[in-house]
């Protein structure tokens, strides 16, 4: 069973800097293309980047295009993402989240339902 552990979550002020990461087990990580969303009470889950078996392609919604990158760490199975300038509007839960299709597309696929595996969340907080 494929388990995704998010951590790094936290209060920042608008401007700040924070980096998520994501932590895998139970599956074959370095095979998998992951992605990260983002969800605020009472809004649909958001797409935020996603990122090759590799991590030699990533893709990010125009939102954060500039100001987030994603990464991995296949060695030590965990995708990083490092978000920076952020806005009071990007307070939200972030999910990271498994696609265990090793070279599915990864430019411009951003639906929920590609992904198989998903984390509990880690809270970002953004103050003004």
């Amino acid at each position: 069973q494929v388990q995704l552990v998010e951590s790094g979550g936290g209060l920042v002020k608008a401007g700040d800097s924070l980096r998520l990461s994501c932590a895998a087990s139970g599956g074959t990580f370095s095979v998998y293309v992951m992605g990260w969303f983002r969800q605020a009470p009472g809004k649909a889950r958001e797409f935020v980047a996603r990122v090759s078996w590799s991590g030699g392609t990533t893709y990010y919604a125009d939102s954060v295009k500039g100001r987030f990158a994603l990464s991995r760490d296949n060695a030590k199975n965990t995708v990083y993402l490092q978000m920076n300038s952020l806005r009071t509007e990007e307070t939200d839960v972030y999910y990271c989240a498994g696609d265990p299709r090793t070279y599915a597309t990864v430019v411009g696929r951003s639906m929920e339902y590609i992904y198989e595996y998903w984390g509990q969340g880690t809270q970002v907080t953004v103050s003004s």
